[in-house]
């Protein structure tokens, strides 16, 4: 393949990691714990803490340790989530560069 067919392969990966990148903003995943439910985006940026128990507010501790277990393991799905649907890019990516 010539230079100028690599280039528009190139672009191909590029307009297309860029319709992923807008899809991940789109979608929304979430976790609880301990009754705190953290929403975030696909693109790890944290959308919403909610307390769904309010008895957890009566300890800080307890409060501190669920928001942040909540917190991990909707960026942990989001991150799968990603990784799943980039999948596909790095694979043109891989042929982009002649398999390299």
């Amino acid at each position: 393949m010539g230079v100028l067919g690599q280039m528009g392969d190139m672009y191909k990966l590029q307009k297309e990691a860029k319709k992923i990148k807008k899809e991940l903003a789109k979608t929304h995943v979430f976790a609880e714990s301990g009754g705190i439910k953290v929403t975030v985006s696909c693109e790890q940026e944290v959308l919403s803490v909610e307390i769904l128990d309010e008895s957890v507010l009566q300890d800080a501790k307890t409060l501190s340790k669920h928001m942040t277990d909540a917190t991990n393991r909707a960026l942990k799905k989001a991150q799968a989530v990603a990784a799943d649907r980039m999948k596909g890019v790095m694979g043109m990516m891989g042929g982009a560069m002649g398999g390299q």
